[in-house]
């Protein structure tokens, strides 16, 4: 099984290892029921899904009238205006079947065009506390992706005290010296204010090059399970964060395995090693 933790100030012990549901997005009603089993085996109870993930919601959705308070449901609005943000979340709880989600996230709010819109009047975020007001949600987050994102959730949090926030982390990355300032001062200031910190990207190999793709990721990721042992034990060894599965259902076993099997952060030179093996690459320039 995989150990839990205080997700933050919300009360709810979440595993540390959180189902990142973008695997379910283009995924038909037998491969998703399966990806609920294996959620189930390791006990996994929070799930991270986003209205933009296909068909994500609709699936977890089939489950919720057996499971809901199995799990702590988390959903994104990709939305910046009011408008937007009000009718993508009754498409997410009409498509979850729920009357409530627990945590309800400013999706990828990064841009700062798009940032000072969603905190504008009639933004976004008007709709959202609006919704937390009503009971159609219980918390707020907000989610960023790329080098300027632990920068950005600082900016946010000076805005509003959010319950949780989300932004890459790996062992690549923080090899960056900019963006290991700019993770640290966020990670100090989600310590000291309760603030859950969730992450992604754990996995990351590299980019992309210009050919077809092996898996349903963003990214070039780990796959032999060796491999993605470290990975996951690097970011699991550093207790602020909390850790989303890959975006690649055939891949989430593999990290769920590695994450139950967690006692230590790798050494240093047990890191550089597989970076020099893997030729692991940085995933933001």
């Amino acid at each position: 099984m995989i150990n839990t933790k205080l997700f933050g100030r919300t009360g709810h012990e979440s595993t540390r290892t959180l189902f990142g549901a973008a695997a379910l997005k283009d995924l038909d009603r037998s491969k998703a029921d399966r990806a609920l089993d294996i959620l189930i085996r390791y006990g996994v109870n929070h799930i991270d899904v986003a209205a933009g993930y296909g068909h994500a919601e609709e699936h977890i959705g089939r489950w919720m009238r057996r499971h809901r308070t199995r799990f702590f449901l988390a959903s994104k609005t990709g939305g910046r205006t009011y408008r937007e943000a009000r009718e993508e979340l009754y498409r997410s709880l009409g498509r979850l079947r729920v009357a409530q989600i627990d945590l309800y996230q400013l999706h990828c709010l990064v841009e700062p065009g798009q940032w000072r819109k969603a905190f504008s009047q009639q933004g976004a975020m008007e709709a959202v506390l609006e919704a937390k007001e009503e009971g159609l949600i219980r918390f707020i987050g907000v989610t960023g992706h790329g080098l300027s994102a632990p920068a950005m959730h600082l900016r946010s949090l000076e805005q509003y005290p959010f319950d949780a926030v989300l932004t890459p982390y790996n062992y690549m990355l923080m090899r960056n010296p900019q963006y290991a300032e700019s993770f640290e001062a966020l990670a100090a200031e989600c310590e000291a204010r309760g603030i859950a910190l969730q992450t992604i990207k754990s996995i990351a190999q590299g980019s992309w090059p210009p050919v077809p793709r092996s898996h349903d990721t963003w990214y070039v990721p780990l796959s032999e399970q060796e491999d993605i042992d470290l990975a996951v034990h690097w970011v699991l060894g550093d207790e602020r964060v909390f850790l989303n599965t890959s975006a690649d259902v055939a891949l989430m076993e593999k990290v769920l395995d590695a994450a139950s099997r967690f006692e230590t952060r790798p050494a240093e030179h047990t890191m550089e090693e597989l970076r020099r093996r893997r030729e692991l690459s940085p995933l933001f320039l």
